[in-house]
């Protein structure tokens, strides 16, 4: 099984790596100290196992698994036993490893991963909007149909019980909700980052902290929808 290391500590990555050696059936192919870097490097390749280190700064292990779309089997590896039930929500996660990681518990973690690598079905990827139609949207502005093409589209703001549409040119106030217009709206263009913002990814021009900018528009970024925003980006 191919496998990567994501640990910001390099002690840490240096444990595992040797683990990994005396282990037959397991090639460590790269090594991280970031899940950044990491990310960009799945996008690329696929592998068979990732060992995780949770707490690591600005993106922690638990933000790194939901930006993957058909991740790999994942060990949660740290020295806080107290994620431990948090790590098993997800699926994808098939073991958990408390630091210093003894060689004994090391060879239990890859019988179990290589059982699971076993039976684990395939996740087919569903085509991006597949139930997407046309490339345009009606709102009801003042009993008037008006047309808007999705690329005119730069954010939706929610104020109240009315949404405000900004284009490039024009701004429309519409009575309805976020989560309706959502729904009608090309998912692989249009993302939901706040509670507040819907964005039209495609016209992002910056990204910095916790916003991203959109021509003038800065636009906060929630700590929830962040990972989604990481999984969609085109990282060089």
């Amino acid at each position: 099984m191919n496998c990567i290391i994501i640990d910001d500590e390099a002690a840490a990555r240096a444990v595992l790596k040797q683990l990994c050696s005396k282990m037959d059936n397991l090639h460590v192919i790269e090594e991280f100290d970031n899940a950044i870097e990491a990310i960009k490097f799945l996008n690329q390749q696929d592998i068979d196992l990732i060992f995780l280190d949770i707490h690591m700064p600005g993106f922690s292990g638990i933000d790194f698994v939901q930006t993957l779309k058909n991740p790999p089997n994942i060990v949660m590896t740290t020295s806080d036993t107290d994620f431990a039930i948090a790590s098993y929500e997800y699926e994808t996660i098939v073991d958990y490893l408390v630091k210093p990681i003894l060689p004994e518990r090391f060879e239990k973690c890859i019988q179990k991963v290589q059982n699971s690598h076993l039976t684990r079905p395939k996740k087919a990827d569903l085509p991006d909007g597949e139930n997407r139609v046309g490339e345009d949207l009606y709102i009801n502005i003042d009993r008037r149909l008006i047309k808007l093409k999705y690329n005119e589209i730069l954010l939706i703001e929610a104020k109240g019980d009315y949404i405000n549409i900004k284009t490039e040119t024009e701004e429309y106030l519409v009575h309805t909700t976020l989560k309706k217009i959502l729904a009608k709206l090309p998912e692989e263009q249009f993302l939901q980052i706040h509670r507040s913002y819907i964005i039209n990814f495609t016209k992002i021009i910056d990204i910095e902290d916790n916003s991203v900018l959109i021509e003038k528009n800065v636009i906060p970024i929630s700590r929830s929808n962040r990972p989604e925003l990481m999984r969609r980006l085109n990282l060089l």
